[in-house]
């Protein structure tokens, strides 16, 4: 199994790209919500985190306050390195149950979309790092006008992250997402991730992994790689008839 760590930061995109990849059907891990369901009620993931930080991060019916939670850690280094403590174990014991899953059934391609990738060191056990890209100004545009942050607010949550320039050594493939299309409409924005020669890149390992499969689901997805090159070259882009050039010649 072929496994790709997507990763990025708070803003970056990173979500956006998932999604693309998502809407074709190809398999994924999602770390926010694996980080969501070992601190359900009941949990020793929650109860973990009232040892730590008391009972005042709950609501009155036991599910977690993230936004109090998030308003402690995001401004103190070391109570954020508390909560790390609580969850780490609990997240990465259900990612590798999830992977062993996606393993028995001979899955060819899966996507790990962890914001903590490089941080965790999850990265060790990819194939391949991609890293969802933007510049600081451009983050902290996007985070101030989604979720109405004052500055302030905004850089603890994104200095409470290694910064993306120090990720960029660490990936494979930099989706470079600078542009600020997260303000254009929404199908526009479809259209420009598909321009993207790094994306075409994986949708040929999908072809590869996926055409000769007599899963009927590999093969829904070969055939949707096949639909995304004719999309491409449609549009009459050099890379997209490069890629198709490779393509057949495999």
């Amino acid at each position: 199994m072929f496994k790709i760590g997507l990763t990025g930061g708070i803003a970056s995109g990173k979500s956006t790209v998932l999604t693309y990849f998502k809407d074709k059907g190809i398999p994924y891990i999602d770390a926010d919500i694996v980080a969501r369901e070992v601190v359900e009620p009941g949990t020793e993931g929650l109860e973990a985190i009232v040892d730590a930080f008391g009972s005042n991060v709950l609501h009155d019916d036991g599910t977690l306050n993230r936004e109090v939670l998030g308003a402690i850690v995001f401004h103190n280094e070391e109570k954020r390195q508390l909560l790390n403590g609580c969850l780490k174990t609990h997240i990465r014991n259900r990612i590798l149950e999830l992977t062993s899953q996606y393993e028995s059934v001979n899955t060819p391609i899966l996507i790990y979309d962890i914001p903590l990738l490089i941080e965790g060191e999850w990265y060790t056990m990819m194939d391949e790092v991609w890293l969802v890209y933007v510049n600081e100004p451009t983050q902290i545009d996007r985070l101030m006008s989604r979720n109405g942050y004052t500055k302030e607010d905004t850089l603890a949550r994104i200095n409470s992250q290694m910064r993306l320039d120090d990720k960029r050594t660490y990936a494979d493939i930099i989706i470079n997402l600078c542009e600020n299309i997260f303000s254009k409409d929404k199908k526009l924005l479809q259209s420009e991730l598909m321009i993207m020669s790094d994306i075409s890149k994986l949708t040929v390992k999908l072809y590869d992994e996926t055409s000769n499969s007599k899963s009927k689901k590999n093969k829904e997805i070969a055939m949707k790689c096949l639909d995304f090159w004719d999309i491409m070259y449609e549009k009459g882009l050099v890379y997209a008839r490069k890629a198709i050039k490779e393509l057949m010649n495999r």
